[in-house]
C-alpha cells in the first residue's frame, strides 16, 4: 500500500463495507486484469468472463437493490470502483467497466419501471449482459439538445430511425439505453426521449467499430437504426422526458470519471517517481533534480485537491444536494489533471516514456479524451460559470 493509500484509508469518506470490497476487488485487477490487458489491447476488447467474474464479485450493481442482485450503497461505491479500475492502467478496461455500471445501466435503475427492473437488472449485475448508452451523435456530442434520432409512436411500437456515433461498449454490449427525438416540433431539450434496445432487434446494426489513439480495449462503435421497432413497454420514464433523464446521468458519470482520472494520474506519478529515484543520470539519479522533485511535488498536490473536489462532490449528491457546479468542476478539473500529469511523467521517463512497452505511454494516449468525453472542458467551464 502506497504513502496515498495509506492516507486515504484513514481519511476517505468511504465505509469500512466499501473498503472490504476494494481490497477483494484490488486483488482480482492485480491477478486477471493488469496481467492479462496487453492482449485485450489487441484484441479491442474486454473478454466477457473478466465481465462476468467481476459480477460474481458483486462489483457490477453496487448501487442497485439486493433484490436485484446490488448492494444498496450510494455514490461512494462508485468513486471506489472507479478509482480501483483506474489504477489498472489500462484505460480501455476502466471505460468499459464504469460505462456498464455507471453511465448505461443507471438510465434503468433511475427510470424503468418494476417489471423493467426485473427483466434486465439481474443480468446486468451478474455481468451477463453489457449494457451501452446511446446518446452521442455525429452532429450531437456534448449538445444533447441537438439530437436527430428519431422516435415515432406505430401502434404498439415505437420506430426508431437514426445513427448513434462514439458508443463505448457498442459492439459487444447486449442492451442499449438509446435517446430519440419523439417529439419534432418541441425546441431544444424537449422532446427526447429514452428507450431500452436489444442487441438482434431486426434494423439494429452495428455500422462500424472505430479505431481509436486509445482506450484500445475498449470498443467503440458508430450505431445505426433503420425502421427499429421497439415495444412501448422498452420506454424508459417518461414520453419527451429523456433529456432531464440524461442530464441527471450525467452528474455520477462526471465523478466516477474525475475519480478515475485522479487513481490514473496518481498510479502514473507512483510509476514516475519510483523510476526518478533510481534513473541514473548527469553523475546522480534524477531524483536528486530539484526542478524534477518539485514538479512531480506539484503533480502530487493537484491530484490531492483533484482526489477532495471529487470527494466533495461525491458527498453533496449522496445527499441530495444540488451539485451541478461541482461536479462540473470535477469534469473539467480532473479530465485536464490527468492530461497535465501523464506530460510530465512521459517527459521523466524520457526516451522510455515513449516506448510502448511503457505503461505511461499508453496512459498518456488514454488520458487525452479525458478532457473531451463525459462533457468537454469547455462545455463543463460554461456550466461553472453559469452559477458564479
Amino acid at each position: 500500500m502506497t504513502r496515498q493509500d495509506t492516507i486515504a484509508a484513514a481519511t476517505g469518506p468511504f465505509s469500512e463495507e466499501i473498503e472490504m470490497i476494494r481490497a477483494q476487488l484490488r486483488r482480482f485487477i492485480e491477478t486477471e486484469v493488469t496481467a492479462r490487458a496487453d492482449a485485450w489491447e489487441k484484441d479491442g476488447m474486454v473478454p466477457r468472463d473478466v465481465l462476468r467474474q467481476m459480477g460474481d464479485l458483486g462489483v457490477l450493481g453496487m448501487r442497485y437493490a439486493e433484490e436485484h442482485g446490488g448492494a444498496g450503497l450510494d455514490v461512494m461505491a462508485s468513486v471506489m470502483l472507479a478509482e480501483e479500475v483506474g489504477r489498472s492502467t489500462f484505460g480501455g478496461f476502466s471505460a468499459t467497466v464504469l460505462v456498464h455500471t455507471d453511465m448505461a445501466s443507471p438510465h434503468l435503475e433511475n427510470a424503468g419501471t418494476p417489471e423493467q427492473k426485473a427483466r434486465w437488472m439481474p443480468a446486468i449485475t451478474s455481468g451477463e449482459k453489457i449494457t451501452a448508452v446511446a446518446v452521442t451523435e455525429p452532429d450531437a456530442g456534448s449538445d444533447v439538445a441537438g439530437m436527430r434520432t428519431r422516435a415515432v409512436r406505430d401502434g404498439s411500437d415505437w420506430v426508431l430511425n437514426g445513427t448513434k456515433m462514439f458508443i463505448t461498449n457498442g459492439v459487444h454490449a447486449d442492451l442499449y439505453f438509446v435517446g430519440a427525438k419523439t417529439d419534432p416540433d418541441a425546441r431544444g431539450s424537449r422532446g427526447i426521449t429514452m428507450f431500452a434496445v436489444e442487441k438482434g432487434t431486426p434494423g439494429f446494426s452495428v455500422g462500424r467499430a472505430l479505431d481509436k489513439t486509445g482506450w484500445l480495449c475498449s470498443d467503440t462503435a458508430e450505431l445505426i437504426f433503420e425502421d427499429v421497432r421497439v415495444p412501448a413497454g422498452n420506454v424508459l420514464g417518461e414520453v419527451n422526458r429523456g433529456f432531464y433523464a440524461v442530464m441527471k446521468n450525467f452528474q455520477n458519470e462526471r465523478i466516477v470519471l474525475g475519480a478515475m482520472a485522479c487513481a490514473e494520474a496518481q498510479t502514473a506519478l507512483d510509476m514516475t517517481v519510483a523510476y526518478a529515484r533510481q534513473r541514473k543520470a548527469f553523475g546522480g539519479v534524477l531524483w536528486d533534480k530539484q526542478a524534477v522533485r518539485q514538479r512531480l511535488a506539484e503533480c502530487q498536490t493537484r491530484i490531492e485537491a483533484g482526489r477532495q473536489l471529487v470527494y466533495h462532490a461525491a458527498r453533496l449528491d449522496a445527499a441530495g444536494r444540488d451539485c451541478v457546479r461541482e461536479v462540473s468542476m470535477v469534469k473539467a478539473y480532473c479530465g485536464e489533471l490527468v492530461n497535465a500529469v501523464l506530460y510530465d511523467c512521459v517527459q521523466f521517463h524520457g526516451g522510455m516514456g515513449y516506448m510502448r512497452e511503457t505503461p505511461v505511454e499508453r496512459m498518456s494516449r488514454d488520458a487525452r479524451v479525458q478532457a473531451i468525453g463525459g462533457g468537454a472542458t469547455e462545455v463543463m467551464l460554461e456550466e461553472v460559470a453559469k452559477r458564479m
